[in-house]
Protein backbone atom coordinates (compact mmCIF):
# COMPACT_ATOMS: atom_id res chain seq x y z
CA UNK A 1 0.00 0.00 0.00
CA UNK A 2 1.88 3.64 -1.42
CA UNK A 3 1.72 6.16 1.53
CA UNK A 4 0.41 8.80 -0.50
CA UNK A 5 -1.95 11.71 0.68
CA UNK A 6 -3.95 13.82 -1.54
CA UNK A 7 -4.76 17.50 -0.08
CA UNK A 8 -7.55 19.43 -1.91
CA UNK A 9 -8.29 22.66 -0.87
CA UNK A 10 -8.78 26.00 -2.76
CA UNK A 11 -6.76 27.70 -0.26
CA UNK A 12 -3.00 27.79 -1.35
CA UNK A 13 -2.14 29.00 2.50
CA UNK A 14 -3.62 25.80 3.70
CA UNK A 15 -2.51 23.66 1.23
CA UNK A 16 1.21 24.59 1.60
CA UNK A 17 0.83 24.60 5.37
CA UNK A 18 -0.61 21.09 5.05
CA UNK A 19 1.98 19.84 2.33
CA UNK A 20 4.54 21.29 4.47
CA UNK A 21 3.17 19.61 8.07
CA UNK A 22 2.83 15.96 5.87
CA UNK A 23 5.89 15.67 4.28
CA UNK A 24 7.63 16.05 7.43
CA UNK A 25 5.72 13.54 8.92
CA UNK A 26 7.22 11.54 5.34
CA UNK A 27 4.15 11.05 3.01
CA UNK A 28 4.49 11.46 0.00
CA UNK A 29 1.93 14.38 -1.03
CA UNK A 30 -0.12 15.22 -4.18
CA UNK A 31 -2.04 18.72 -4.40
CA UNK A 32 -5.42 19.77 -5.91
CA UNK A 33 -6.98 22.96 -6.19
CA UNK A 34 -10.66 22.11 -6.68
CA UNK A 35 -13.07 19.28 -6.09
CA UNK A 36 -13.45 19.01 -9.90
CA UNK A 37 -8.96 18.40 -9.87
CA UNK A 38 -9.30 15.96 -6.56
CA UNK A 39 -11.87 13.80 -8.09
CA UNK A 40 -9.72 13.25 -11.20
CA UNK A 41 -6.58 12.40 -9.21
CA UNK A 42 -9.00 9.54 -7.03
CA UNK A 43 -10.11 7.99 -10.19
CA UNK A 44 -5.95 7.72 -11.48
CA UNK A 45 -3.74 4.93 -11.73
CA UNK A 46 -1.80 4.63 -8.56
CA UNK A 47 -4.10 7.00 -6.42
CA UNK A 48 -3.51 7.99 -2.98
CA UNK A 49 -5.47 5.41 -0.50
CA UNK A 50 -5.95 8.73 2.03
CA UNK A 51 -7.06 11.92 1.45
CA UNK A 52 -7.85 15.26 2.88
CA UNK A 53 -10.78 17.14 1.56
CA UNK A 54 -11.66 20.81 2.56
CA UNK A 55 -15.46 20.79 2.47
CA UNK A 56 -16.11 23.99 0.54
CA UNK A 57 -14.47 24.00 -2.50
CA UNK A 58 -15.30 25.16 -6.25
CA UNK A 59 -17.66 22.85 -8.65
CA UNK A 60 -17.08 19.82 -6.27
CA UNK A 61 -17.53 19.96 -2.37
CA UNK A 62 -15.21 17.54 0.06
CA UNK A 63 -18.75 15.63 0.47
CA UNK A 64 -20.00 15.75 -2.80
CA UNK A 65 -16.69 13.61 -3.62
CA UNK A 66 -17.58 11.56 -0.62
CA UNK A 67 -20.48 10.29 -1.87
CA UNK A 68 -19.29 9.48 -5.38
CA UNK A 69 -16.59 7.42 -3.69
CA UNK A 70 -18.65 5.34 -1.39
CA UNK A 71 -20.69 4.85 -4.55
CA UNK A 72 -18.23 3.90 -7.13
CA UNK A 73 -18.41 0.03 -7.35
CA UNK A 74 -14.77 -0.62 -8.26
CA UNK A 75 -11.72 0.59 -7.20
CA UNK A 76 -9.91 0.64 -3.74
CA UNK A 77 -10.97 1.92 -0.51
CA UNK A 78 -9.68 5.87 -0.15
CA UNK A 79 -9.87 6.85 3.86
CA UNK A 80 -11.24 10.65 3.82
CA UNK A 81 -10.40 12.92 6.53
CA UNK A 82 -12.71 16.12 5.84
CA UNK A 83 -10.88 20.01 6.21
CA UNK A 84 -13.78 22.02 7.75
CA UNK A 85 -14.07 25.58 9.38
CA UNK A 86 -17.71 24.51 10.50
CA UNK A 87 -18.05 22.54 13.99
CA UNK A 88 -21.86 22.74 14.44
CA UNK A 89 -22.73 18.85 14.82
CA UNK A 90 -25.20 18.93 12.54
CA UNK A 91 -22.66 19.87 10.16
CA UNK A 92 -20.43 17.08 10.89
CA UNK A 93 -22.97 14.67 10.83
CA UNK A 94 -23.56 15.38 7.48
CA UNK A 95 -19.76 14.76 6.16
CA UNK A 96 -19.98 11.93 8.34
CA UNK A 97 -22.85 10.45 6.29
CA UNK A 98 -22.25 11.37 3.14
CA UNK A 99 -19.04 9.05 3.27
CA UNK A 100 -16.21 10.32 5.08
CA UNK A 101 -14.25 8.55 8.00
CA UNK A 102 -13.14 11.55 9.95
CA UNK A 103 -12.79 15.49 9.98
CA UNK A 104 -10.39 18.10 11.43
CA UNK A 105 -11.06 21.37 12.16
CA UNK A 106 -10.02 24.69 10.58
CA UNK A 107 -6.99 25.85 11.81
CA UNK A 108 -5.61 21.95 11.82
CA UNK A 109 -3.55 21.01 14.94
CA UNK A 110 -0.05 19.71 13.72
CA UNK A 111 -0.19 16.88 16.42
CA UNK A 112 -4.05 16.29 16.07
CA UNK A 113 -3.76 15.66 12.25
CA UNK A 114 -1.21 13.23 12.90
CA UNK A 115 -2.96 11.07 15.47
CA UNK A 116 -6.26 11.42 12.92
CA UNK A 117 -4.15 10.38 9.50
CA UNK A 118 -2.11 7.05 12.22
CA UNK A 119 -6.00 6.05 12.83
CA UNK A 120 -6.74 5.91 9.14
CA UNK A 121 -4.00 4.12 8.34
CA UNK A 122 -4.90 1.50 10.65
CA UNK A 123 -7.98 1.13 9.24
CA UNK A 124 -6.35 0.71 6.14
CA UNK A 125 -3.79 -1.79 7.16
CA UNK A 126 -7.06 -3.54 8.40
CA UNK A 127 -8.82 -3.56 5.43
CA UNK A 128 -6.05 -4.72 3.00
CA UNK A 129 -5.23 -7.62 5.99
CA UNK A 130 -8.81 -8.51 5.15
CA UNK A 131 -8.91 -8.15 1.42
CA UNK A 132 -5.63 -9.89 1.05
CA UNK A 133 -7.39 -13.16 3.44
CA UNK A 134 -10.40 -13.11 1.49
CA UNK A 135 -8.32 -13.37 -2.06
CA UNK A 136 -6.38 -16.11 -0.29
CA UNK A 137 -10.03 -17.98 0.60
CA UNK A 138 -11.08 -17.41 -2.76
CA UNK A 139 -7.54 -19.31 -4.37
CA UNK A 140 -7.91 -21.98 -1.87
CA UNK A 141 -12.12 -22.38 -2.91
CA UNK A 142 -11.11 -22.82 -6.35
CA UNK A 143 -7.83 -23.74 -6.88
CA UNK A 144 -5.76 -27.06 -6.55
CA UNK A 145 -3.42 -26.53 -3.45
CA UNK A 146 -0.66 -29.26 -5.39
CA UNK A 147 -0.97 -27.86 -9.09
CA UNK A 148 -1.91 -24.40 -8.72
CA UNK A 149 -4.27 -25.35 -11.47
CA UNK A 150 -8.51 -24.69 -10.96
CA UNK A 151 -9.39 -27.81 -8.83
CA UNK A 152 -12.13 -29.74 -10.45
CA UNK A 153 -15.40 -27.62 -9.47
CA UNK A 154 -13.55 -24.43 -10.66
CA UNK A 155 -12.86 -26.32 -13.92
CA UNK A 156 -16.20 -27.31 -14.58
CA UNK A 157 -17.55 -24.10 -13.92
CA UNK A 158 -15.22 -22.86 -16.46
CA UNK A 159 -16.41 -24.88 -18.97
CA UNK A 160 -19.95 -24.25 -18.02
CA UNK A 161 -19.30 -19.98 -18.67
CA UNK A 162 -17.21 -20.79 -21.79
CA UNK A 163 -20.78 -23.07 -23.33
CA UNK A 164 -22.91 -20.27 -22.13
CA UNK A 165 -20.72 -17.55 -24.03
CA UNK A 166 -20.74 -20.60 -27.24
CA UNK A 167 -24.46 -20.49 -26.95
CA UNK A 168 -24.27 -16.29 -27.70
CA UNK A 169 -21.96 -16.13 -30.00
CA UNK A 170 -22.39 -19.08 -31.87
CA UNK A 171 -18.96 -20.48 -31.78
CA UNK A 172 -17.51 -24.01 -30.75
CA UNK A 173 -15.97 -25.12 -27.52
CA UNK A 174 -13.26 -28.17 -27.16
CA UNK A 175 -12.92 -29.77 -24.37
CA UNK A 176 -9.65 -32.49 -24.08
CA UNK A 177 -9.43 -34.87 -20.71
CA UNK A 178 -5.50 -36.10 -20.13
CA UNK A 179 -4.34 -39.10 -18.27
CA UNK A 180 -1.03 -39.33 -16.90
CA UNK A 181 -0.32 -43.16 -18.30
CA UNK A 182 1.19 -45.43 -15.63
CA UNK A 183 1.25 -42.61 -12.74
CA UNK A 184 -0.09 -45.20 -10.16
CA UNK A 185 3.23 -47.12 -10.94
CA UNK A 186 5.09 -43.93 -9.91
CA UNK A 187 3.38 -43.72 -7.06
CA UNK A 188 4.48 -47.32 -5.66
CA UNK A 189 8.01 -47.25 -7.18
CA UNK A 190 8.94 -43.87 -5.74
CA UNK A 191 6.77 -42.38 -3.51
CA UNK A 192 4.06 -40.04 -3.25
CA UNK A 193 6.44 -36.70 -3.06
CA UNK A 194 7.50 -37.79 -6.30
CA UNK A 195 4.33 -38.22 -7.32
CA UNK A 196 3.80 -35.11 -6.43
CA UNK A 197 6.37 -33.32 -8.58
CA UNK A 198 5.25 -35.30 -11.42
CA UNK A 199 1.46 -33.80 -11.05
CA UNK A 200 3.34 -30.31 -10.69
CA UNK A 201 5.42 -30.42 -13.56
CA UNK A 202 3.07 -31.84 -15.68
CA UNK A 203 0.56 -28.97 -14.63
CA UNK A 204 3.40 -26.53 -15.87
CA UNK A 205 4.00 -28.10 -18.92
CA UNK A 206 0.61 -27.92 -19.97
CA UNK A 207 -0.09 -24.45 -19.00
CA UNK A 208 3.34 -23.57 -20.95
CA UNK A 209 1.84 -24.71 -24.53
CA UNK A 210 -1.94 -23.92 -24.14
CA UNK A 211 -3.34 -20.39 -25.41
CA UNK A 212 -3.68 -17.52 -23.66
CA UNK A 213 -7.36 -18.04 -22.85
CA UNK A 214 -7.49 -21.86 -22.59
CA UNK A 215 -8.28 -23.01 -19.03
CA UNK A 216 -6.98 -25.94 -17.55
CA UNK A 217 -7.97 -27.60 -13.92
CA UNK A 218 -6.65 -30.76 -12.07
CA UNK A 219 -9.68 -32.58 -13.17
CA UNK A 220 -9.01 -35.46 -10.43
CA UNK A 221 -5.97 -37.41 -9.46
CA UNK A 222 -3.75 -37.64 -12.06
CA UNK A 223 -6.34 -36.36 -14.78
CA UNK A 224 -6.44 -33.05 -16.22
CA UNK A 225 -9.25 -31.43 -18.05
CA UNK A 226 -8.55 -28.31 -20.91
CA UNK A 227 -11.22 -25.94 -22.15
CA UNK A 228 -10.69 -24.75 -25.42
CA UNK A 229 -12.55 -21.71 -26.39
CA UNK A 230 -13.29 -21.04 -30.21
CA UNK A 231 -12.09 -24.54 -30.75
CA UNK A 232 -13.88 -27.23 -33.12
CA UNK A 233 -12.48 -30.76 -32.60
CA UNK A 234 -9.86 -30.56 -34.89
CA UNK A 235 -8.25 -27.41 -33.66
CA UNK A 236 -8.71 -29.04 -29.79
CA UNK A 237 -7.24 -32.25 -30.89
CA UNK A 238 -4.09 -30.22 -32.22
CA UNK A 239 -3.76 -28.79 -28.73
CA UNK A 240 -4.12 -31.98 -26.95
CA UNK A 241 -0.96 -33.35 -29.25
CA UNK A 242 1.21 -30.72 -28.70
CA UNK A 243 0.21 -31.12 -24.82
CA UNK A 244 1.30 -34.48 -25.41
CA UNK A 245 4.20 -33.75 -26.72
CA UNK A 246 5.10 -31.25 -24.03
CA UNK A 247 4.92 -34.04 -21.93
CA UNK A 248 7.25 -36.62 -22.70
CA UNK A 249 9.70 -33.89 -24.40
CA UNK A 250 12.05 -34.27 -21.52
CA UNK A 251 12.19 -36.50 -18.04
CA UNK A 252 10.94 -34.95 -15.05
CA UNK A 253 14.03 -34.72 -12.78
CA UNK A 254 13.47 -35.56 -9.39
CA UNK A 255 16.09 -36.55 -6.28
CA UNK A 256 15.31 -40.45 -6.61
CA UNK A 257 14.47 -41.04 -10.64
CA UNK A 258 14.27 -39.17 -13.78
CA UNK A 259 11.21 -40.04 -15.06
CA UNK A 260 10.21 -39.65 -18.55
CA UNK A 261 6.20 -39.18 -18.57
CA UNK A 262 3.56 -39.96 -21.47
CA UNK A 263 -0.05 -38.83 -21.51
CA UNK A 264 -3.04 -40.35 -23.49
CA UNK A 265 -5.92 -37.87 -24.17
CA UNK A 266 -9.90 -37.86 -25.18
CA UNK A 267 -11.32 -35.09 -27.17
CA UNK A 268 -14.63 -33.33 -27.78
CA UNK A 269 -16.59 -30.96 -29.14
CA UNK A 270 -19.44 -28.23 -28.76
CA UNK A 271 -21.10 -26.49 -31.61
CA UNK A 272 -23.83 -23.85 -31.25
CA UNK A 273 -25.70 -26.73 -33.24
CA UNK A 274 -25.42 -29.40 -31.11
CA UNK A 275 -24.42 -27.82 -27.69
CA UNK A 276 -24.39 -30.68 -25.42
CA UNK A 277 -24.63 -30.22 -20.93
CA UNK A 278 -20.77 -29.73 -19.68
CA UNK A 279 -21.41 -33.23 -18.53
CA UNK A 280 -22.29 -34.40 -21.28
CA UNK A 281 -19.15 -33.11 -23.27
CA UNK A 282 -17.40 -34.31 -20.54
CA UNK A 283 -18.35 -37.59 -20.82
CA UNK A 284 -17.53 -38.00 -24.26
CA UNK A 285 -14.00 -37.00 -23.59
CA UNK A 286 -13.61 -39.48 -21.18
CA UNK A 287 -14.85 -42.18 -23.60
CA UNK A 288 -12.14 -40.86 -26.12
CA UNK A 289 -9.55 -40.75 -23.38
CA UNK A 290 -10.56 -44.22 -22.56
CA UNK A 291 -10.38 -45.50 -26.51
CA UNK A 292 -6.76 -43.86 -25.96
CA UNK A 293 -5.99 -46.38 -23.60
CA UNK A 294 -7.40 -48.96 -25.09
CA UNK A 295 -5.48 -48.30 -28.37
CA UNK A 296 -1.81 -48.40 -26.09
CA UNK A 297 -1.69 -44.73 -24.69
CA UNK A 298 0.81 -41.99 -25.53
CA UNK A 299 -2.24 -40.75 -27.81
CA UNK A 300 -5.00 -38.33 -28.63
CA UNK A 301 -8.05 -39.68 -29.72
CA UNK A 302 -11.48 -37.98 -30.73
CA UNK A 303 -15.03 -38.92 -29.39
CA UNK A 304 -17.64 -39.48 -31.64
CA UNK A 305 -18.53 -40.55 -35.23
CA UNK A 306 -15.78 -38.57 -35.98
CA UNK A 307 -12.79 -40.63 -36.71
CA UNK A 308 -10.04 -40.82 -34.64
CA UNK A 309 -7.65 -38.64 -34.93
CA UNK A 310 -4.63 -41.22 -35.41
CA UNK A 311 -7.26 -42.37 -38.36
CA UNK A 312 -7.12 -38.62 -39.66
CA UNK A 313 -3.86 -37.66 -38.62
CA UNK A 314 -2.78 -36.17 -42.22
CA UNK A 315 -5.88 -34.72 -43.17
CA UNK A 316 -5.16 -32.74 -39.62
CA UNK A 317 -1.74 -31.44 -40.23
CA UNK A 318 -0.51 -33.34 -37.55
CA UNK A 319 2.24 -35.92 -38.48
CA UNK A 320 3.03 -37.47 -34.81
CA UNK A 321 0.35 -39.43 -32.46
CA UNK A 322 1.73 -42.16 -31.39
CA UNK A 323 5.68 -42.57 -30.87
CA UNK A 324 7.87 -44.94 -29.79
CA UNK A 325 8.85 -42.68 -26.89
CA UNK A 326 9.57 -45.08 -23.22
CA UNK A 327 6.09 -44.84 -20.91
CA UNK A 328 6.81 -44.59 -17.22
CA UNK A 329 6.44 -48.42 -16.62
CA UNK A 330 9.00 -48.94 -19.42
CA UNK A 331 11.63 -46.72 -17.04
CA UNK A 332 9.98 -48.44 -14.25
CA UNK A 333 10.78 -52.00 -15.64
CA UNK A 334 13.89 -51.02 -17.04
Amino acid sequence: MNTKILIADDDATTRMLLRTTLEKLGYQVEIACDGGQAWSALQAPGAANLAILDWLMPGVTGPDICRKLRGRKNGPYVYVILLTAMDKLNDLIQGIEAGADDYITKPFNAQELKARLRAGWRILDLQHELLAAQTELEIRATHDGLTGLWNHGAIIERLVGELDRATREKTPVGVILFDLDHFKQVNDTYGHSVGDQVLRESAHRINAVLRPYDVVGRYGGEEFLTVAPGCNLRSAAEIAERVRKALSATPVVTPTAQLLITASAGVSEATFENLPEAGALIDAADRALYRAKELGRNRVECDGKIASLTARARSFGVTSLKTSEPTISNQIAK
